[in-house]
């Protein structure tokens, strides 16, 4: 028992180390950034337990709030809060209204192309709740028994959701035959609940336990999808995002981030998101999903998705992106080979994507996008997060099963077993893991 618990040890303070030999990178040192910098930081207000508007409504409160209040405070900022509605999100992203954007954001690949996510925060999943009454009612005069999702998307039912945010494109995405109505204010959604404007509501299972109290004979449904919370920085901000990331990690490494999710959330478990296995899945996802865009972009060009010329250009991209990494953190790099050989498998997870989407399997983007202009760019900013997570990951073995963990992360892509098991392997290599 004591070697193991001096094993263990022993790995936690290496990981440490290594977070914090990131942290370095990223983190240039106080003495040398000016005095209460301003940062605008974008914020909803009405999305508890995120972001909340008090009475007064000049302040805020929520997991968010704290994050942006300790991270201003270790990195001398002065936060200058920019209020947004969530329809208006992406266009305030465009139009420079602040450098980053805290409120629950979901990462989506709509909003990869416009902007930079940090390392993700949390993670939740859509839920909707209902009237148990009204279903009970609902059920009794269905000669056809319903059960699942069918239960809910009938038609006459009325569901209503938050405008203009995840929630809402979830939720059309879902629920074909009921009559949805999307609402601008995030807070009245439960109210129409409560007044029986509605049969059931869309929210997520971060906002569902505070909705949920006090209310009597209403259900829960889900979760319904599985989704990453992280921070939008604007285009253009590398340097705060390389910042935030790094001081995301060292928080995260020292258990800040979950005593903040704790006082937000309550004490039910929530997973260390910002450490370097976790965030590293989370790009290789980010990355993955923008593949149906590229695809079809490339068929509306005419153009093929083998490019060996682009493939070795990205190959030697990454390579020299490790290797930068690791010498500006003044640790030693992983194996070029390892290294080659992990975006090598990333390489060829995406052109199975593209495949797939072009031969109709994957569901297409509705607008297409300018690879060069838009999509290469984002991809750029995702590849740059990756190379600070791979030298934050070698010689961290994941203290984890890593065959659950890489199939839950990219669940979504449809990757065959076998390419899993490839991606798997290569990352067990950086880690300097056994797989």
């Amino acid at each position: 028992m004591r070697n193991s618990t001096s094993e263990s040890a022993a790995r936690r303070w290496r990981s440490a180390l290594l977070i914090c030999a990131l942290a370095a990178l990223a983190l240039p040192g106080a003495a040398e950034q000016p005095d209460h910098r301003v940062l605008r930081i974008g914020t909803s207000g009405d999305y508890a337990p995120f972001s909340e508007r008090m009475a007064d409504d000049l302040t805020y409160r929520g997991f968010d709030i704290s994050v942006a209040k300790a991270f201003a405070r270790d990195r001398g900022y002065r936060i200058e809060w920019v209020p947004f509605v969530w329809p208006e999100l992406a266009a305030d992203m465009r139009s420079d209204r602040f450098d980053l954007a805290m409120s629950g954001i979901t990462v989506r690949t709509d909003r990869s192309v416009l902007g930079r996510f940090s390392v993700p925060v949390m993670t939740s999943g859509a839920v909707l709740l209902y009237s148990m009454d009204v279903f009970a009612a609902r059920d009794a005069a269905d000669v056809a028994s319903k059960t699942g999702l069918a239960r809910f998307d009938r038609e006459g039912v009325r569901i209503a959701v938050n405008r203009g945010g995840h929630l809402e494109r979830v939720t059309r995405k879902l629920f074909k035959r009921a009559s949805i109505e999307s609402i601008p204010d995030n807070a009245a959604v439960r109210s129409a609940l409560v007044e029986a404007r509605a049969d059931a509501i869309v929210t997520d299972t971060l906002e569902a336990p505070g909705w949920l109290r006090g209310l009597d004979r209403v259900g829960e449904f889900g979760p319904l999808t599985r989704d990453r919370k992280a921070y939008w920085v604007a285009p253009g901000r590398d340097d705060l995002a390389r910042e935030l990331d790094g001081w995301l990690m060292l928080r995260e490494a020292d258990e800040t981030l979950s005593e903040l999710r704790r006082s937000a959330f309550g004490n039910r478990p929530q997973p260390q998101t910002a450490l370097a296995l976790s965030a590293l899945l989370a790009a290789i996802d980010e990355r993955l999903s923008l593949m149906p865009w590229v695809a079809e972009t490339k068929r509306r060009a005419g153009t093929a998705v083998q490019d060996a010329a682009r493939e070795d250009r990205v190959l030697e991209a990454g390579e020299r992106a490790v290797r930068k990494a690791a010498e500006t953190a003044g640790m030693q790099a992983p194996k070029p080979a390892d290294v080659r050989a992990f975006y090598r498998v990333q390489i060829e997870a995406a052109k199975a994507i593209q495949h797939r989407t072009l031969q109709g399997a994957v569901a297409r983007p509705a607008e297409p996008s300018d690879l060069q202009l838009i999509l290469r760019p984002a991809l750029i900013r995702i590849g740059d997060r990756m190379a600070q997570l791979i030298v934050a990951l070698h010689q961290q073995p994941p203290a984890t099963d890593l065959k659950s963990e890489v199939a839950l992360a990219l669940r979504r892509q449809g990757l065959d077993t076998d390419r899993l098991a490839e991606i798997r392997r290569t990352i067990a290599a950086l880690a300097g893991a056994v797989d």
